[in-house]
């Protein structure tokens, strides 16, 4: 008999969202559904408002996708108006790029991520020693393992005791350890968590990083509509030099314990079904992004592959993106351009079912209304097929594009580990793939860095000039590729203000429900063929959901225009905890 499982909330996530699967008798997942649970009310505050501000708006979607919906905001309205940045600004928005996703990529795997992979009190019975020399094994050529002398690891166990001692595991707790789905040894657990908290140092860095050109971060401000503001901080040697020096210390990490993390998971994660189960859906799509020079860009690939054929690309068409809601909690079902958009919410609720509870035993619980709506996100489509974004899509159209930079990288990791072509579309391959296209950054950022220097030293120009003709209208558009995939905001301009704004961003995409023809996204379609080993502890499927990195935050938010009071959180000061 067919029961349900329900997640509400996912947690490690920005955003609200929760998951629903059923399982047969043997536990085997046999449908899905992904329900964000809040509504994001952006396109609805930028009605009316003057186009050089979008960006300052739009960077506020998410408190973690800053920067990207900041210069997606600018770069629209640059588009709309026929601007063409100078290239000095082109090339510091791809670094401040480039901050931004090794920031978001690394904190994503170590402290969002990695406690899917890694069981934090099995690390309590490891042998430093033998770990030390471990870690060795999975660092590629060229490279030393970083923060896994034996010494290290020892005190990094002796933290750990220390959290397990007092009974509180602070933030390790309330997660499945010992489930059977966990794979690594006690040592390369030890290993891996003395990264995470090696990371927390390179978040910092990563974040000053952006800053030397953002200004500040999060919510940087040296963009605007023309090019970038912060010309006496590209003028300064020792600014350029911080940038430099900072860049690479990320680099270093990337290699040394990102890359061998990963390298790691794929040695002991191999045999691991809910790991390494062939993906669903096999349709995946990008837009090019980091221009590094006047001419080019670090992923130059604008198309999609399709039933994950690595040897047929196919180039995009912008008119045949459409977004739909069918199951979303809008008004309008039709599948409309994004330019023609519209965001009237409808919301319907849950209903009343039932769903395992943590004992095993059947609950009373609310659940989604399958056959109506059941989540504030839309459902995007391209030539009417659901597509999978990020950086996996990235990395594998990229490679079917002949991208040289991308294909070297790639190879060299599947050499590397002894993994099949077919293993990226995995969930180990959508992990694999975020470093992957770190390392690339790691390695070729720095064509960027120098192009820069190099122009600047003819042209100090960082702002084009432009006007606003009040009696014209005008429609743009951003698309490209931002951490989390492919990012778009499309808006309209009448009468010198903003007429429609309308984000299509990568967790709508991979997160939204299944449209009007049943064809589900990529949360859903791939979660479908999974078996759980303990319905009560759903590791598989949280495993298989943060490997995307949802930023639901990005995909939905909440207001009511007429100020009525729609909810409270409460925080808790003293123990940081939450309720609403």
């Amino acid at each position: 008999m067919a029961k349900r499982v329900v997640i509400d909330p996912i947690t490690r996530i920005e955003g609200h969202l929760r998951v629903e699967v059923v399982v047969d008798d043997n536990n085997k997942i046999i449908d899905a559904y992904s329900s964000a649970t809040l509504w994001r009310g952006i396109e609805v505050i930028l009605k009316g408002r003057d186009p050089r501000d979008a960006g300052f708006m739009t960077g506020r979607i998410c408190g973690v996708c800053t920067y990207s919906h900041y210069k997606a905001g600018i770069t629209a309205v640059e588009d709309a108006l026929g601007i063409e940045p100078p290239l000095n600004a082109k090339l510091t928005r791809t670094l401040m790029d480039y901050a931004l996703f090794m920031h978001d990529h690394m904190v994503h795997f170590y402290q969002l991520h990695a406690l899917d992979w890694v069981d934090i009190l099995s690390a309590l019975k490891a042998d430093p020693k033998k770990a030390s020399e471990e870690a060795f094994k999975y660092v590629p050529k060229g490279y030393n393992p970083i923060a896994t002398g034996e010494d290290e690891l020892k005190q990094v166990q002796e933290t750990l005791q220390k959290f397990a001692d007092r009974g509180d595991l602070g933030p390790f707790k309330n997660a499945y350890w010992g489930h059977k789905t966990y794979k690594f040894t006690p040592e390369q657990n030890l290993i891996a968590a003395s990264h995470y908290l090696k990371n927390l140092e390179m978040q910092r860095i990563a974040a000053q990083l952006m800053a030397i050109f953002g200004g500040k971060n999060p919510h940087p401000q040296s963009l605007t509509v023309g090019g970038v503001t912060c010309i006496m901080d590209l003028q300064d040697p020792a600014r350029l030099g911080e940038y430099l020096t900072k860049f690479k210390q990320l680099a270093d990490f990337a290699h040394r314990a990102y890359y061998a993390d990963i390298a790691m998971a794929a040695a002991a994660f191999g045999s691991e079904p809910s790991v390494t189960k062939p993906l669903n859906l096999g349709n995946f799509l990008t837009y090019r992004t980091m221009q590094d020079s006047a001419n080019t860009w670090l992923f130059d690939a604008n198309g999609y592959i399709k039933d994950f054929n690595l040897n047929k690309f196919y180039p995009i068409d912008e008119n045949k993106i459409t977004e739909e809601a069918t199951h979303s909690w809008y008004k309008d079902n039709e599948p409309l351009h994004p330019y023609d958009g519209k965001t009237n919410p409808d919301y319907t609720g849950y209903k009343d079912g039932e769903s395992i509870g943590p004992d095993g035993k059947m609950v009373h619980t609310k659940v989604v209304d399958e056959k109506g709506k059941y989540s504030w996100i839309k459902s995007p489509r391209y030539d009417d097929e659901p597509m999978e974004v990020g950086p996996l899509a990235c990395m594998v159209v990229n490679y079917a594009a002949g991208n040289k930079k991308v294909q070297a990288v790639v190879n060299e990791f599947l050499e590397f580990t002894g993994l099949p072509a077919s293993a990226l579309f995995t969930v180990l391959g959508r992990t694999a793939a975020r470093m992957l296209q770190t390392i690339v950054i790691a390695r070729h950022g720095l064509n960027a860095f120098n192009n820069l220097i190099d122009n600047l030293k003819k042209d100090q120009t960082t702002v084009a000039p432009y006007k606003i003709d009040k009696n014209k209208e005008y429609q743009g558009r951003f698309i490209g590729d931002v951490p989390r995939g492919m990012l778009s905001h499309w808006c309209r301009i009448k009468d010198g203000v903003i007429q429609n704004w309308q984000a299509v961003v990568p967790s709508t995409w991979n997160a939204g429900p299944a449209d009007g023809k049943g064809k589900k996204g990529a949360y859903e379609a791939n979660l479908i063929g999974m078996t759980l080993q303990d319905p009560t502890k759903p590791l598989e499927v949280i495993r298989d959901i943060h490997s995307y990195d949802p930023c639901i935050a990005c995909a939905v938010h909440v207001m009511d225009v007429k100020g009525k009071k729609l909810g409270a959180l409460k925080v808790d000061p003293l123990y940081g905890g939450c309720s609403i």
